[in-house]
């Protein structure tokens, strides 16, 4: 048992009374809402071009940042083997039940929102304000299918949020390395001039 169960259950019986196409909607955003975050880095990327070489940087390093989150996630799962509450709470889905063995704790799909949400955020503020309520919109989402327990959610996104602050100063320092870029043939990937 877990302190959320009531939450959980509570949650999957409003998604199962709510209208089709809203359920349809949520689904949708459960499965492919991460292009969104996709789009916005290369938005980000393209926006801090022409604004420095250290903001430039950490455009460039979002991807590599998501991808730490996902890595540091995924060894929280490996350790913990949490499974999904759809498989050990009697009650009906949006979506189908992943299999015995696709562990639960914490959510993959929060930690990578979030690590990009911060990562965009960082970059450019304006964009950030996109980033940082999709990503909650994610979160949540995956409670409304009945993918995570919502302690999963809010730890994933705590992973994310964490792994990107603690890595988005060494790619701010890696602007030198931008600098000796923009004397090359990969100029227009580093500046705008």
């Amino acid at each position: 048992m877990h302190f959320d169960d009531g939450l959980y259950t509570w949650i999957t019986d409003l998604a199962h009374r709510a209208p089709g196409p809203l359920d349809t909607a949520v689904s949708l955003w459960s499965d492919f809402g991460l292009a969104l975050f996709a789009v916005l880095m290369v938005l980000a990327w393209w926006r801090a071009r022409p604004l420095g070489s250290a903001r430039t940087a950490l455009a460039l390093a979002a991807p590599l940042i998501v991808v730490a989150a996902y890595v540091v996630n995924d060894l929280f799962k490996m350790a913990v083997h949490e499974q999904r509450p759809c498989q050990t709470l009697h009650t009906v889905t949006v979506e189908a039940c992943p299999p015995l063995g696709d562990w639960s704790f914490p959510s993959n799909h929060a930690a990578i929102a979030a690590a990009a949400a911060v990562a965009i955020l960082l970059t450019d503020r304006a964009l950030g304000t996109i980033a940082v309520p999709a990503a909650l919109l994610m979160g949540a989402s995956r409670v409304w299918i009945g993918a995570h327990y919502p302690h999963d959610v809010v730890i994933g996104l705590l992973v994310g949020t964490a792994v990107a602050a603690a890595l988005a100063p060494a790619a701010r320092r890696s602007a030198p390395v931008v600098e000796r870029l923009a004397d090359t043939r990969l100029r227009p990937l580093v500046t705008a001039r």
